[in-house]
């Protein structure tokens, strides 16, 4: 996980690709944590990704350095039950707690992926695959 969690970490923006029923759906992102072996990503409970994600939670996460390597992450997407998750990235990225928080009503929904494959891609080259 910490290179799978490092790449992310390192590129600060990646992409999350969703489904809107048969209309492919891509947004960037940067939150994300490591907790308990798992990189975890945060979303809004009031966004369309959200919406999308529990209607089918397939999905790609893509993230690119600047030197031309990227990273594809398939998976599963699996919604945490424990609110701790949600509380560590509040901690971790405060900027977050403008939008999320009793005032708003707005609440961070932290998933996993399950079934998951990362691959580290050089440009123009063979990919190789991560644990993730």
């Amino acid at each position: 996980m910490s290179r799978l969690n490092d790449f992310l970490t390192e590129t600060g923006v990646f992409f999350l690709a969703t489904t809107d029923k048969n209309q492919p759906k891509l947004r960037p992102l940067g939150a994300h944590l490591q907790m308990d072996g798992k990189v975890i990503f945060g979303v809004g409970n009031f966004k369309d990704v959200y919406k999308q994600l529990t209607a089918n939670p397939l999905t790609e996460i893509a993230a690119c350095k600047p030197n031309g390597e990227w990273l594809r992450y398939t998976g599963k997407a699996v919604f945490e039950t424990d609110p701790k998750y949600a509380q560590a990235a509040l901690d971790a990225m405060p900027n977050l707690k403008n939008i999320y928080n009793e005032e708003t009503g707005h609440k961070l929904m932290m998933f996993h992926l399950e079934d998951a494959k990362a691959v580290v891609i050089q440009m123009m080259g063979e990919g190789t695959p991560i644990e993730g």
